[in-house]
């Protein structure tokens, strides 16, 4: 500890405030893992596609690591325009040295609330506008960005949730129709799961279900 304040205290001025810079560099890097989840595509699509795993029924087929995997690709792709205009306008200025760092903040700020509002409904926002005893924004870069981002999570698990529902509702159907045939042929001892399953991975494949359900999550945004 004291050698680290015998650094700053002979430090010069514009040493210390590299330093503070790297500093918030590094916490920045730190959290970019819950930043990818919170504002993106990203907690929509992995939910998703873990109600087609365990509405198949399959456990562990496929892996967490492809789910995870797909996720983050899908998401890069889904979010590519946004990624490349906060590039352009904040990012490539900032490296030139054209704007400073909160110029280049509010600069990447602008399409990631234009993204985030488009999928936020307005119920959520107006919970913690609310909550936080907000004034009612009069346009989208006006929405603080604390409310925005929960406001966009909860929408997003909403939407999820919903999207799994209708996921479920054919191969429960499979499910209810194997167990009803069973127990009229006096097999109770047999789980239903074991017949159901090749019935479910067959049907999922006839229809392209793989292909359905990526459609879907990119028409959905």
């Amino acid at each position: 500890m004291n050698e680290v304040m015998q650094f700053f205290n002979n430090s010069a001025p514009e040493n210390v405030a590299t330093s503070v810079k790297l500093l918030l560099l590094l916490t920045v890097l730190s959290i970019a893992p819950g930043i990818l989840i919170m504002v993106t595509s990203f907690t929509r699509i992995v939910i998703v596609l873990s109600f087609v795993r365990t509405a198949l029924g399959t456990q562990q087929m496929p892996p967490n690591q492809v789910i995870i995997g797909l996720s983050l690709f899908l998401t890069f792709f889904i979010m590519a325009p946004t990624f490349q205009q906060i590039n352009r306008d904040a990012l490539q200025p900032l490296f030139d040295e054209k704007i400073n760092l909160e110029q280049a903040y509010e600069r990447a700020e602008a399409p990631l609330k234009e993204f985030m509002s488009k999928h936020t409904r307005q119920k959520d926002l107006a919970l913690f506008l609310s909550y936080a005893g907000a004034e009612q924004p009069k346009t989208v870069q006006d929405i603080p960005i604390s409310a925005l981002v929960p406001a966009f999570a909860i929408s997003e698990l909403k939407t999820a949730f919903q999207i799994g529902f209708m996921l479920f509702i054919p191969f429960l159907v499979i499910d209810m129709i194997v167990a009803s045939v069973l127990m009229s042929m006096g097999m109770m001892m047999l789980p239903p799961v074991m017949i159901s399953l090749p019935f479910k991975i067959l049907l999922f494949v006839l229809v392209d279900g793989w292909y359905l359900v990526v459609k879907s999550l990119l028409e959905s945004f």
